[in-house]
């Protein structure tokens, strides 16, 4: 900063804040409460932690929207790290999804020979991949679509196009969840019945929180959407939404294809 008080440079420089000490707090409480609570206690103090991460990311990022609505603080440098956080963030949820897919292929390739070539092992009757894991594929891919056709009407400067897209988005996203939930009440295997209800489940029910979470980030574009945050110039929200968004479309199809399609073929 001059002596004016006129900043020399295009980058952000952050504030003193409690967010990141009171994130910390709120993962300690919350692992410390699920390990007692996977031991036999009540799940309260794992509620509180869960809670206090909920309440740090509500304030921190909307901290984080003023600091480019109000501070005007978001240049051109600070856009391009903001996006560069976000792909590492995308890059890490991959290598997340990669280790399940490793489990699975693992056994699937050496443990299948060892019971005569069988994978899933006798017993095991998986779904019918032409049900609800059909129509759930075509949910999730088309609410995809809807979100590309939304993003146009930001450059279109037509708000209603955007904000009708990602309400539709939304809307494919919940129906997804509640069709997961449907078929997960309907499968004849429960998670400890072996290797694959173990790999399964791990890997579908991980991707339908991060469909969950994907939902409420989308949710939070639509109000922003509806104040008319976004224009052609800033729409970083709406673009990191939608980038976690197709990343949850393609692992979906992956699953799909291994662990349904394939299975059953």
């Amino acid at each position: 900063m001059s002596a004016a008080g006129v900043r020399k440079h295009p980058f952000h420089i952050i504030a003193p804040s409690p967010w990141p000490a009171l994130g910390s707090l709120g993962a300690f409480v919350l692992a410390v409460g699920a390990v007692q609570y996977f031991h036999g206690s009540p799940p309260w103090l794992m509620l509180a932690g869960f809670g206090l991460v909920l309440l740090t990311m509500a304030l921190w990022w909307r901290d984080v929207i003023r600091e480019s609505r109000v501070d005007r603080a978001h240049t051109g440098p600070v856009r391009t790290g903001l996006r560069m956080g976000m792909g590492l963030f995308i890059g890490s949820e991959v290598m997340f999804f990669v280790a399940f897919f490793w489990a699975y292929f693992h056994n699937a390739l050496h443990i299948g020979p060892v019971t005569q070539g069988v994978w899933p092992p006798a017993g095991i009757e998986t779904a019918d991949p032409f049900g609800l894991p059909l129509i759930n594929t075509v949910i999730l891919l088309s609410s995809g679509v809807v979100l590309m056709w939304a993003r146009g009407g930001i450059a279109a400067g037509q708000r209603g196009r955007l904000v009708g897209g990602l309400a539709l988005t939304v809307a494919l996203g919940i129906c997804f969840l509640v069709l997961q939930a449907i078929e997960y009440g309907h499968l004849a295997f429960a998670f400890r019945d072996g290797i694959y209800p173990s790999t399964f489940y791990m890997a579908t029910g991980f991707h339908g929180f991060h469909v969950f979470v994907g939902v409420c980030m989308l949710g939070v574009m639509l109000l922003r959407a509806m104040r008319g945050h976004f224009d052609g110039d800033k729409h970083l929200g709406f673009e990191f939404a939608e980038w976690y968004w197709h990343f949850v479309d393609v692992v979906w199809v992956f699953l799909f294809v291994f662990m349904y399609w394939w299975v059953a073929a």
